[in-house]
């Protein structure tokens, strides 16, 4: 930390010399009057160390760090010779000690002069910060007493006004990284030598006894505040000049202020530090300096100090005593003729807003605890208030452009507060697009990196480009600016200020009548990020992919703040119209909330008459929802939508609809980019009601709706409740009413044709609705009851069997209201169930309502199996059963949609295996009769044979015209269905063989051989060789009677183009080949030769030549492994 050996000679030179000038004494016993004959002599020498024919403020920071250590020396060569420090230890433990010991024995006077003569009052002030409060307080004590001392110059004045202001300045917050390090040396070595000096020697003791001897040692001495308000009283009558007066009365009144009046910071509006700062730069310049950054960071520490509550707190001097010490200061200073009219000058301008805020305060502050304190405080500050007020002062006036200059220079140099004036200077308009304005905006982007920041600039973009005399060329560059600002954000302030651009406009910039160049400039911009997005978008890493991601995200964000609408146009048509995008723009919006605008919990918690209300008015005015549901929906006006397209557009929603975590504050709370309820208003319930324009058809609209209700909804209520739920489950109602009689409706009506699939959905968003809206219905009966008989009566239009898939929402409050026919054929509690006389349903219909029931729902079809009433003892009424109910299954099948077909079919395998459904199997498709046990396959060979009378009822001239092509269809796929489930029950009873040969049934000759054999066999023994044998001629059996089953029924089939039989037929042959191959000897090669004619010879019936084709090259195949 020592000095080049130079300059270390130089001081030392200096210091010798006037020790030897102050002969008979030396600077150890210097006196104040004596160093003017002395001081120049070290004054001419740090000049020349330095450089610098001036010292002051703005130094270079290598003739600072020279004074901080020529004045660290001096101070310490004080102290050691003040406690006799050792040398033999100074030297390892002391960093200053070469130029220390270098220097011949100085006084506290030489110290305090060096400080004075070198300008270095704020350096003193920042050692005596890292200072102890107690040293700090005795070091001021020294500092009053030199002060005090004979001769007092205005220096001296400066000197302590100087170092009482700086102290309170504090330390620079915005220095250097290990700016302060010498700082901190010192105060180690300050506070190593205070430690020792209580075991110094007693000669030494005495001497530092003697050197303090006019120190008070009263416990005030530690109260800072204390000491610089008595010591100001005392040094009152030295103060000559108008200035020092200024510039003690401000600084008396702010530590007044600070110490006594506030207890935390007084934060000022940017705009109003703006103004402070332009007036002392304007008076500055007034006085010949210069605006520098310098300059402004003095003038902003000056202001936080002043607004700042003191560190020192005052332990003796109550507010009443310092009002009284500056009340005569005043008062002893005007009657001078010190307190007159000033000129404009900064201790002027200063003490005017000490004044202001002090007046401020004191009207404010708390009274006193005593009475007598309270009479001696208020007599004081009306005092105060009359002398204070009576003072004129100059205005201080400021220019727009002084303002700008002002701030431009702050937002450069990043100085104190620095992006709240960015905020302001952007909020200017000004100010705006002049050069200077510009060129900081230009030059320091980072300043401007806040979201009301941003925000102000883009308000101001967006007015000039709606002026008339809008400049092309500027706005362009502005608007580049401007997007590059923005995406040098966080991912989270994007998002905010997405928000906040949504709030000025949906369309961003382009909100106004803008110029076409800068139109075609952001479109190109447009095109080329998704483009960039789409090609991007292949296979790659998961760290690519994740970064592929972030870079496609700042992409969209970018242009997005620009202009969201356009944006997030070209989103959905890249996640609708390119194959596979809809996945990566899902993601890319999840990660942008922003773009879904300010949305409130209350849209998740709200209460459900409120829920009920704000969705009835959503239900025509769409255009209130969501900006990307605005966009999708013009898409779709515009646009026809392909099977692919419009299954994309669906995945897309569903993505957006799906919860993603976000960060919350500190917490993370799921949400998704589209809430359910925002789709179902905006996407389904409108295309759903009768009346209304419909941007895409009703199949899309259940679709959506089946995949809203997929989503989980862990808030209760329930956000259907926001979606008119009764009338959504009573339009579901009739929509679903439509599709039971489908394939009786003309092709050329007006009504809508429906599919299968969709009378599916609609009685799964009949079943899901209706459990979510009765959970919600049980939870507070009351609240729903008459909207709740509303539905039930309004379900009476329509057919009987479609209350059952309401249930849970009617829960126990209305009973099963059937035909009244049912109740002939089952046995049925009149708690829970009654008749009603229906036309359709007549005598004779008992069952047909039965079957009906037994599809609708899988309790009810239990139910209906456990109360079916029939004597199965009697015969007769097993046959007349098994008759009605071929005819109730003929009358079911067409309307069956897959699920319902599904229980169909289970209900009629319970019925055979429980032995109340008669089923006798004929051998019309067998040449000769088979030797195999075929117990085990009975159900299968029953059902597919009940199936077959099923198809030939229906194909036959009674039933050949109830359905159209499409009615037809559905059969066969259907009956289709039926045959996959017989075919894999019946494959599931024989495993294929992985590799090891497998026991195959036997010839009927061996086994009557074994059963001769052995009569004594047991049950059990009998079991286990069944267990062991693998029955694939039985199955083989099974198959061909499946296969011509098939067959006949195509051939019945009107058309006989079946595919879906044709299909099916392919797979049975399939299987009929793999177990052939997987046991050779299930099948002889006569055996196979015998099944190929048969096989072809039932084909040869088939109308399409094409099939036909097919099929007997697929027989062709089947020949055995033992051939």
């Amino acid at each position: 930390m020592a000095l080049m050996d130079r300059d270390s000679a130089v001081l030392q030179g200096a210091f010798l010399l006037a020790d030897k000038l102050s002969l008979p004494s030396s600077l150890s016993s210097l006196q104040k009057a004596d160093w003017s004959k002395v001081g120049h002599l070290v004054l001419e020498a740090v000049r020349e160390i330095c450089g610098q024919d001036e010292l002051g403020v703005h130094l270079p920071a290598a003739a600072v760090s020279c004074l901080k250590k020529l004045v660290c020396a001096v101070w310490l060569k004080v102290l050691c010779r003040e406690t006799e420090a050792d040398i033999e230890l100074s030297w390892k433990e002391n960093p200053f000690f070469t130029l220390q010991n270098s220097l011949p024995e100085v006084n506290y006077v030489v110290l305090l002069e060096v400080v004075r003569s070198l300008a270095a009052a704020p350096l003193f002030a920042r050692f005596l910060s890292h200072l102890p409060q107690s040293q700090i307080s005795t070091e001021l004590e020294r500092l009053a007493q030199h002060v005090m001392s004979s001769p007092t110059r205005n220096d001296d004045i400066q000197l302590f006004l100087e170092v009482w202001w700086e102290l309170w300045k504090g330390q620079d917050e915005q220095k250097e990284e290990g700016e302060d390090s010498i700082e901190k040396m010192f105060a180690g070595q300050f506070a190593l030598l205070s430690s020792k000096s209580c075991s110094v020697s007693p000669q030494a003791a005495k001497r530092l006894k003697l050197d303090m001897s006019d120190l008070p040692v009263s416990p005030s001495t530690a109260d800072v505040v204390n000491i610089l308000f008595h010591a100001l009283k005392d040094i009152k009558d030295n103060i000559s000049t108008t200035d020092l007066c200024l510039q003690a009365l401000s600084i008396a009144l702010d530590t007044l202020y600070t110490a006594f009046l506030i207890h935390r910071a007084v934060v000022l509006p940017t705009i109003e530090k703006m103004h402070v700062l332009s007036k002392v730069v304007s008076i500055r310049e007034q006085n010949g300096d210069k605006l520098t950054p310098e300059l402004i960071k003095e003038a902003l520490r000056d202001l936080h100090a002043s607004h700042t509550p003191s560190q020192f707190e005052p332990s003796r001097m109550k507010l009443g005593e310092a009002l009284k010490i500056i009340t005569e200061l005043a008062q002893f200073w005007q009657g001078n003729g010190l307190l007159g009219t000033a000129n404009a000058s900064g201790s002027a301008f200063k003490l005017k807003q000490s004044v202001h805020r002090v007046l401020t305060a004191l009207q404010e502050a708390e009274a006193p605890e005593t009475t007598t304190e309270i009479g001696i405080q208020e007599s004081e500050e009306n005092v105060l208030r009359g002398l204070l007020e009576s003072l004129s002062f100059p205005a201080a006036e400021s220019t727009p452009e002084l303002n700008a200059r002002v701030t431009a220079v702050i937002i450069k140099h990043r100085l104190d507060d620095y992006q709240n004036f960015a905020e302001l200077f952007a909020s200017e308009k000004s100010w705006a697009l002049d050069e200077l304005w510009f060129e900081c905006l230009e030059k320091n982007q980072a300043a401007f990196q806040r979201q009301e920041t941003l925000i102000n600039l883009t308000s101001i973009l967006m007015s000039k480009l709606d002026s008339e005399s809008s400049n092309v060329s500027q706005c362009r560059k502005l608007m580049k600016v401007v997007a590059d600002i923005y995406s040098a954000l966080s991912l989270e302030d994007k998002n905010k200020a997405l928000i906040a651009m949504l709030r000025l406009s949906s369309r961003g910039f382009f909100g106004c009548s803008v110029p076409s160049a800068v139109t075609i400039g952001f479109e190109q911009e447009l095109n080329m990020a998704f483009n960039c997005i789409i090609q991007g978008r292949g296979g790659a890493s998961a760290a690519a992919s994740q970064a592929n991601l972030n870079t496609a995200v700042s992409l969209v964000a970018r242009v997005a703040f620009q202009n969201p609408e356009a944006a997030l146009k070209s989103c959905c048509h890249s996640a609708v119209f390119n194959k596979g995008a809809f996945s990566l723009m899902a993601k890319i919006l999840q990660q942008l909330p922003g773009l879904r605008g300010p949305r409130g919990r209350e849209d998740e918690a709200q209460s459900d008459e409120d829920t009920r209300k704000k969705a009835e008015e959503d239900e025509d005015t769409p255009s209130g929802s969501a900006l990307l549901c605005r966009c999708l929906q013009e898409m779709m006006k515009t646009k026809s939508l392909s099977a692919n397209e419009r299954e994309q557009l669906l995945k897309f929603l569903g993505l957006l609809m799906m919860p993603v975590m976000a960060a919350e504050g500190e917490k993370e709370r799921a949400e998704s980019f589209l809430t359910p309820q925002e789709v179902v208003n905006v996407f389904v319930l409108p295309n759903l009601s009768t009346t209304g324009h419909r941007c895409f058809d009703i199949e899309l609209s259940l679709q959506l709706l089946h995949t809203a209700l997929s989503v989980d909804a862990p808030i209760s209520p329930h956000w259907v409740l926001g979606c008119s739920p009764f009338p959504l489950l009573y339009v579901l109602a009739q929509l679903l009413n439509q599709t039971l009689r489908c394939w009786e409706q003309s092709p050329e009506g007006t009504v809508h044709r429906w599919s299968m699939d969709t009378k599916e959905l609609l009685e799964a968003l009949l079943t899901g609705l209706g459990k979510l809206v009765g959970a919600e219905v049980a939870a507070s009966p009351s609240s729903w009851s008459r909207a709740l008989f509303w539905l039930y009566h309004k379900m009476e239009r329509l057919d009987w069997t479609i209350r059952f898939h309401l249930k849970p929402v009617w829960g126990e409050h209305f009973k099963n209201e059937v035909p009244a026919s049912l109740l002939t054929v089952c046995d049925l509690p009149e708690q829970e169930w009654s008749g009603v006389e229906l036309p359709q349903y007549g005598q004779g219909t008992g069952l047909l309502a039965w079957m009906e029931c037994c599809c609708a729902s899988d309790s009810l079809r239990t139910t209906m199996l456990s109360r079916l009433s029939l004597d199965q003892r009697r015969a007769d009424h097993v046959g007349m059963f098994s008759k009605g109910l071929l005819v109730a299954v003929t009358q079911t099948l067409p309307w069956c949609s897959i699920s319902q077909w599904g229980r169909l079919l289970g209900v009629l395998r319970e019925l055979i295996t429980s032995a109340r459904l008669h089923v006798p199997f004929s051998l019309e498709y067998v040449e000769y009769l088979p030797l195999l046990d075929l117990r085990r396959f009975s159900c299968e060979l029953r059902l597919s044979v009940l199936l077959l009378r099923v198809l030939q009822l229906l194909c036959g001239s009674s039933c050949s015209d109830w359905l159209s092509t499409d009615g037809w269809g559905h059969v066969g796929r259907l009956y289709a269905h039926a045959v996959r489930e017989v075919m894999n029950s019946v494959r599931a009873k024989l495993h294929l063989p992985a590799s090891a040969p497998t026991t195959v049934s036997t010839s009927p000759k061996m086994s009557k051989k074994l059963r001769q054999d052995s009569p004594l066999k047991s049950k059990e023994s009998n079991m286990e060789e069944e267990g062991d044998t693998a029955p694939c001629q039985e199955v083989l059996f099974v198959l061909s009677q499946l296969f011509c089953h098939v067959q006949h029924i195509q051939v019945m089939m009107p058309g006989g183009k079946c595919e879906p039989l044709f299909l099916c037929s392919l797979e049975i042959l399939s299987h009929y080949e793999a177990i052939m191959a997987a046991f050779p000897l299930s099948s002889s090669s006569l055996e196979s030769d015998n099944t190929r004619h048969f096989f072809s010879t039932i084909t040869d019936n088939l109308q399409s030549q094409e099939m036909k084709a097919v099929l007997q090259q697929k027989i062709a195949q089947l020949v055995s492994s033992t051939a």
